[in-house]
């Protein structure tokens, strides 16, 4: 499948081994950087989803998105772990549920550019899990080095799932991260605490992408 990720918003805070354990299927391996793991809020949207080969289907192919996530291994390979991902499309949220065993949820969503501002709100249909705020980058585009921690929270090419007892695996394709510094403000930011995750009182590392093309796999068993 081929999609388009435009206005992303990587905001990210640090919690104890102890706190994610619980919260991380056991078959995972958690993965830290100084010795904290890291849950992320990311806000963006999507355009041009499509099956290879195929053309994207109007009304299914552009919608906001935003997961909640942090960070594991399997086998030796690193990867992303989601508590929750809301889209603003009901087939897709199907989709993904049935085929991916992911947890999305639909929700009402919108993403707007306003000046220099992404504006960004969502409000998941059913249960307390809502975002609204603005975001906008601060800086030029910049690669992150290897052994940064922009580099170890961004630079992941697979995710991962569980699904009746066993891992699976998704492949993700793209281009380095085109990262940039960026600021942020909250409104009101309860999507982590749908999924039993307390953030700290700490202002999160914040990074923006403008516009990345994405290549994802179907899931295969992870052994």
């Amino acid at each position: 499948m081929k999609q388009i990720w435009h206005d992303l918003l990587f905001a990210h805070w640090p919690l104890p081994q102890a706190v994610m354990r619980p919260l991380v299927p056991t078959q995972l391996t958690l993965d830290t950087f100084d010795g904290q793991c890291w849950v992320g809020v990311v806000p963006f949207r999507m355009s041009g989803i499509r099956a290879r080969e195929f053309l994207a289907i109007p009304g299914l192919s552009r919608f906001p998105e935003m997961n909640v996530r942090t960070y594991v291994s399997h086998g030796g390979k690193p990867g992303v772990y989601f508590f929750s991902l809301d889209a603003a499309n009901v087939p897709a949220v199907w989709a993904a549920r049935r085929f991916y065993h992911l947890p999305y949820f639909h929700a009402a969503m919108t993403s707007k550019e306003l000046g220099a501002n992404i504006h960004y709100r969502s409000r998941r249909s059913q249960g307390a899990a809502e975002f609204r705020g603005y975001y906008r980058p601060t800086a030029d585009v910049r690669l992150r080095e290897k052994d940064t921690i922009g580099n170890w929270l961004t630079e992941r090419y697979c995710l991962y799932t569980t699904h009746r007892g066993q891992v699976y695996r998704g492949e993700i394709h793209h281009q380095p991260w085109p990262l940039q510094d960026a600021e942020a403000e909250f409104e009101t930011n309860t999507v982590a605490a749908a999924a039993g995750i307390s953030l700290p009182t700490t202002a999160p590392l914040l990074h923006f992408a403008r516009r990345l093309e994405v290549l994802v796999w179907p899931l295969r068993h992870s052994e």
